[in-house]
């Protein structure tokens, strides 16, 4: 297959009226040609999708450039700023690997553990047989969504007892909500303290992360974009049980790369031990064709095509045949490591390569289409290497 590359679109000048960019150099560096990159790649998609508001984040060698785009909340006019909360979907399932690999560093549980050993009310099921790392590796064989019947933790704990897996555990990569939601919340457990509190009052604040939530307080509502379902009907999201593990975070574009930048090991000086977690959730345990799953994070050997990405992050992984690796593919810097997020209103998209100490964070308030995210980050990921 033969490699994409960036190509050099124009503008139109309706689209500059449409959606006048405005750029923040977070280190107040002006980098002309990456700027113009990120409006050449972001206002045709904003156009094609309608999208109301949109930021990009790039981190470089530690330094952050983000450029903001449109409207937060097209019913108050209010342009995207710097402060803008974005629901990010998905992408809040590698805060709660993150946090069940700090559990491990602290001894509070074993990835080789039985779920059941951790859940009483599971002994005697399937779950004496799936362990920790199936539920964040999506190979415990558990389904996407939780059923609407499903309102409290003791129902769920009866639908786990009796639940059937279709495929030996292991086998097949069954993309989960409820596997990621079930760690998070074992996780949380074992440190003492209820999920949402210890991302909020813990993890956030460990990372310097000074504008992410899982409940936005009253105080940030004002900066809580407004999301548009694909309808364009104003939409935020549910908390349904497991919520806040699978799909719950809203945070900014700079938070998100101080984030990335963790993983990276980048210009940030964390405790040790929430270090040694992030670059371990890095870890590669399973395969599905060019894809690694790591815990949560999706990696790719770097360089990697665009076609490649594009298939790893299709709908066909979602359910998919899937090969332990052993040994373990421990962490790496020669890799390109992403993962999409989405919710009804909201679309996100992060990727970066330590190797180059290159991160993207790309920020919507309108669900779009996965493959456009990846192209476009992939393009503007390309571009920047051209300009190096």
């Amino acid at each position: 297959m033969r490699r994409h590359t960036i190509s050099k679109l124009k503008l139109l000048p309706a689209l500059a009226l449409l959606f006048t960019p405005i750029a923040y150099a977070a280190d107040n560096i002006e980098r002309p040609a990456l700027k113009q990159t990120v409006d050449n790649v972001i206002l045709p998609v904003m156009q094609k999708n309608n999208i109301p508001g949109m930021t990009v984040g790039i981190t470089i060698d530690g330094k952050d450039y983000v450029y903001h785009y449109g409207l937060a909340s097209k019913e108050t006019q209010q342009p995207v700023n710097q402060n803008t909360l974005f629901e990010v979907g998905s992408i809040s399932k590698t805060v709660a690997a993150t946090l069940a690999y700090y559990a491990q560093v602290n001894g509070k549980l074993a990835f080789t553990d039985n779920t059941s050993q951790y859940l009483p009310a599971l002994k005697g099921s399937h779950f004496d047989d799936i362990s920790l790392l199936n539920l964040a590796t999506h190979t415990s064989g558990l389904p996407l969504f939780i059923a609407d019947d499903i309102k409290t933790t003791p129902q769920l704990m009866n639908y786990l007892k009796q639940w059937k897996p279709a495929h030996d555990t292991g086998s097949q990569r069954v993309y989960s909500n409820m596997g990621i939601g079930t760690l998070g919340m074992i996780a949380a457990n074992t440190m003492g303290q209820p999920y949402e509190e210890i991302v909020e009052k813990k993890i956030f604040p460990m990372l310097g992360m000074t504008h992410s939530y899982l409940n936005v307080p009253q105080s940030q509502m004002k900066n809580y974009a407004q999301g548009y379902s694909k309808q364009d009907a104003p939409v935020r999201l549910n908390k349904d049980l497991l919520w806040a593990e699978a799909y719950g975070v809203k945070t900014n574009a700079t938070d998100l790369l101080r984030f990335l930048k963790a993983n990276m090991q980048v210009g940030t000086n964390i405790d040790e031990k929430l270090q040694l977690a992030i670059t371990n959730t890095h870890a590669g345990y399973f395969k599905s064709g060019d894809m690694t799953q790591d815990l949560m994070w999706e990696q790719y050997a770097y360089p990697v095509t665009l076609e490649k990405l594009l298939a790893g992050n299709s709908a066909a992984t979602m359910d998919t045949k899937t090969s332990q690796l052993s040994p373990v593919l421990q962490p790496a810097s020669d890799v390109l490591i992403n993962k999409t997020g989405s919710t009804n209103g909201f679309a996100a998209y992060t990727a970066f390569i330590p190797a180059k100490k290159v991160g993207i964070v790309i920020l919507a308030n309108k669900n779009y289409s996965i493959d456009q995210r990846v192209t476009a980050a992939y393009q503007i990921l390309t571009a920047l290497d051209n300009q190096k």
